[in-house]
């Protein structure tokens, strides 16, 4: 691998004018330093926490494509609302891909750049949209023998999402949890972790179809905010359970309300005395992301001691602390094919994630389907 490596790499750019604009760029990778490795990436999965960089708040609809292949220019445009709270991201353009995996080409002088040369590797720390990535060693995680990159590529956000939500439950005291858009990637691996933890799940699905794929992989408890007994069949879930946190990817809307309500109800059925303030057992949801991204509706009907509140993976590792982060992805890497394993819709290349209409099925964000990038794909 020579000093003058070249790849492609997509770049997403907001110009103070208000239009997003999305490309391909040729950059040059120098030779690794001492601590770091050169990856040849091979897979890099389209996150929801990814396309909040990727599309910001751009009005997609509006989209336009320029260019073919290689020299493909996306834009859309970007309401001057939202410009302010996007200042320190203005007219400079930044790559994207939160997590990844690869085979490393090239590395540093350093014992342990050197001991991943070769190796099969999941890498984190952004810029994974690109066909090769120059990161320091301690950033990647070798892969089990056998182990594809593909198997590998989604190793870190929703593993060590459903994971913390797990950790965040004990050390917070509560002894069960709610999940909601609950037939995810992400949310099928949050089942497999309850059911080998013994850890009482609630599963909130939007229909019944997402609700069978829950039940075929043995989730105990399945309820569909679609069906017109919902709120009933959630407080009795919750009284089964006795789950007073809860994970909500929609954001949006009353459903943290709805929640909150039934884990109100829920208890006082097991209350010895009414207490006007409600009942003294803290509930408390969190938000971890936006499939909804109109505002969060409260409706107060659940006491006083509740609260609402943002959840993201990367504050949760730096409070808890390199040791236990170190036990976290170990159990991750061991279960890659098993209790985190993904599954992909479709495998696409770097042309191709700015094709409009792959834009448009991926911008869905739709339960059960998850893009996959292989930047050396043709195409």
């Amino acid at each position: 691998m020579t000093a003058d490596t070249k790849g492609l790499e997509l770049r997403s750019l907001i110009r103070k004018s208000g239009a997003l604009e999305l490309s391909l760029a040729t950059v040059a990778l120098p030779e690794p330093a001492a601590d770091q490795v050169l990856v040849k990436v091979e897979a890099t999965p389209i996150n929801p926490s990814d396309l909040g960089l990727l599309l910001g708040p751009a009005d997609m609809t509006t989209a336009t494509s320029s260019g073919s292949g290689e020299s493909v220019v996306v834009t859309a445009k970007v309401s001057a609302t939202a410009l302010p709270a996007l200042a320190a991201r203005l007219d400079q353009s930044m790559p994207v891909g939160n997590e990844g995996a690869g085979t490393v080409v090239a590395a540093g002088s350093s014992e342990a750049a050197q001991a991943l040369k070769g190796k099969t590797v999941s890498m984190i720390g952004g810029a994974m949209y690109a066909q090769y990535r120059l990161l320091k060693a301690s950033d990647c995680q070798e892969l089990p023998a056998g182990t594809t990159a593909a198997e590998g590529a989604s190793w870190f956000v929703n593993p060590l999402t459903a994971l913390g939500m797990t950790e965040t439950m004990k050390r917070e005291g509560h002894k069960a949890l709610v999940h909601t858009a609950a037939a995810s990637n992400l949310g099928q691996m949050l089942n497999r972790i309850c059911l080998e933890d013994g850890i009482g799940l609630v599963n909130i699905v939007r229909s019944a179809a997402q609700a069978k794929t829950l039940r075929d992989i043995g989730a105990k408890h399945v309820v569909d905010s679609t069906a017109p007994t919902f709120t009933d069949d959630l407080t009795q879930a919750l009284v089964d359970t006795g789950a007073t946190i809860a994970f909500d990817a929609i954001g949006g809307g009353k459903l943290a309300s709805q929640i909150l309500g039934c884990m109100e109800v829920a208890l006082n059925k097991s209350a010895g005395s009414y207490s006007r303030y409600g009942s003294s057992t803290h509930k408390q949801v969190y938000i971890y992301g936006g499939l909804n991204t109109g505002p969060t509706e409260l409706v107060r009907t659940y006491g006083m001691a509740w609260a609402v509140g943002g959840w993201l993976l990367t504050p949760f590792l730096q409070k808890i602390g390199r040791p236990d982060q170190q036990r976290l992805r170990q159990r991750v890497v061991a279960g890659l094919k098993t209790t985190f394993a993904s599954h992909y819709t479709k495998v696409i290349s770097l042309p191709e994630a700015l094709q409009l209409d792959t834009i448009a099925a991926y911008n869905k964000r739709a339960t059960g389907e998850k893009f996959l990038i292989n930047p050396h794909k043709g195409g």
